[in-house]
């Protein structure tokens, strides 16, 4: 079955249904979920190439939620965080062999826990509207910056969304729009690279099932939380996400 065991196929199979609940409900987690369980059962060129069609076409749906005009609104809205993104990707993406991952874990890992717990504790943080170009452009800096070196870019966002109160449906849809963006150049970059090719797409395709499957329940979720919800679920996943990398960067150094 794809070059797998049946039962590495079928945890596969359930990891991605899970994952895409996680992403649907709160809109972002998908690729940490998947890759850090894939990484235990497949090849690392394997695991890699069979999360990327699952996020590309998850996150075309997640953007594209309310139509096109909505997520084109959006893009408009964050303009300065997503341009700062796509640059900072490609200032940084030649520096990933030169800095040490484990030090691009902790310095991105322990601030966002910190944040988290700091809202979590009843603290809530938020940025004055008259501010708000400078928190897309330096949020957009560090994320494009830990982007390129480790491939993840989202928890910035995530970051400034919620110091913003920026409402649910906003904040999802803008996570799609930033999170499809980079998940395009991912799907291309490995088409070049060989990663994604005749043996692994079809793996990668047919646990688009799943993800989609997942993904329409945790819609389902979505719709019936509050904003008081929402926000404190998407902060106790910012948690797991920041102790994540800190394990990271601490079973590197280890």
């Amino acid at each position: 079955m794809f070059g797998l065991d049946p039962w590495q196929f079928w945890t596969i199979f359930a990891v991605t249904g899970f994952a895409g609940f996680v992403k649907g409900a709160i809109g972002f987690a998908m690729p940490l979920i998947m890759a850090s369980a894939f990484a235990s059962l497949l090849p690392p060129q394997v695991a890699l190439a069979a999360l990327i069609l699952p996020v590309l076409t998850t996150n075309i749906h997640q953007a594209l939620r309310q139509g096109p005009a909505a997520a084109l609104q959006s893009t408009r809205n964050f303009r300065w965080h997503i341009g700062m993104v796509l640059v900072f990707l490609m200032v940084s993406a030649g520096l990933a062999k030169q800095i040490p991952q484990a030090l691009m874990y902790a310095l991105l890992g322990l601030p966002i826990l910190a944040f988290a717990l700091w809202q979590l504790a009843g603290r809530p943080m938020t940025l004055p509207i008259h501010h708000r170009r400078r928190a897309e452009i330096a949020t957009g800096i560090v994320g494009g910056l830990y982007g390129g070196v480790s491939g993840i870019w989202g928890p910035p966002l995530v970051v400034l969304l919620l110091s913003l109160g920026v409402d649910k449906r906003e904040q999802v849809r803008v996570q799609g729009v930033v999170f499809l963006l980079g998940a395009a150049g991912l799907t291309a970059a490995h088409l070049v690279s060989g990663i994604l090719n005749a043996q692994t797409i079809p793996l990668s395709a047919v646990l688009c099932i799943p993800a989609f499957g997942g993904m329409l329940a945790g819609f389902a979720l979505q719709d019936r939380m509050d904003v008081a919800q929402f926000r404190r679920w998407t902060l106790i996943l910012l948690v797991i996400t920041g102790l994540n990398l800190v394990r990271r960067a601490l079973s590197d150094w280890i």
